[in-house]
C-alpha cells in the first residue's frame, strides 16, 4: 500500500462506519465478508481532515479505473448506496468492489476473489469528484 494504510477523510470514516452498521442486516455472504475486511482495516486507517487528503486516494465520489493481471480494465464511480446505478457506472460502496477499494491510492494492488479463483487488480487512475459529502446522510 502507497501509504501504508488505508486513507480516509474524516466525515467519510463516521459515513463509512454508519453503513458498515447498517449492512450487518443484508443476507449476502459475499458483501459480509467484505465488510467484515474493511472494518478490520480501518481500524488502523489513517484518518485525515478535508484539507489533508492525498489527491490519488480513493474516497466517495472518486472516478477509478482498475486493471486486472489478466489484460482487462474497468472504470467506475464509488457512491453512496443511494446513487448507486451499475448501468451508468456508479458503484455503491456497500458492495464487494466498492468496500475494497475505499482508502487505496493510485498504484496500489489489490487481491479480488473471482470465481475462477483470486486476481491481483491494480488501481490505475483516480480521480476526485467534485460533489462533497452531506456527513449526516447514512442511505
Amino acid at each position: 500500500m502507497k501509504y501504508g494504510n488505508l486513507v480516509i477523510e474524516k466525515k467519510e470514516y463516521v459515513l463509512l462506519k454508519k453503513l458498515m452498521n447498517l449492512s450487518r442486516y443484508y443476507k449476502d455472504v459475499t458483501l459480509g465478508k467484505s465488510i467484515k475486511k474493511l472494518n478490520s482495516e480501518m481500524e488502523s486507517a489513517k484518518i485525515c481532515d478535508e484539507k489533508d487528503m492525498p489527491k490519488d486516494v480513493i474516497r466517495f465520489n472518486s472516478t477509478i479505473t482498475i486493471v486486472s493481471e489478466k489484460g482487462w480494465n474497468k472504470e467506475f464511480t464509488l457512491v453512496t448506496p443511494a446513487e448507486s446505478d451499475v448501468k451508468h457506472g456508479k458503484i455503491s460502496l456497500l458492495t464487494p468492489m466498492g468496500s475494497a477499494v475505499i482508502g487505496y491510492a493510485e498504484g496500489d494492488t489489490i487481491v479480488w476473489e473471482f470465481p475462477s479463483g483470486e486476481q491481483n487488480l491494480t488501481i490505475e487512475k483516480v480521480e476526485q469528484g467534485n460533489q462533497k459529502l452531506n456527513a449526516s446522510m447514512v442511505l
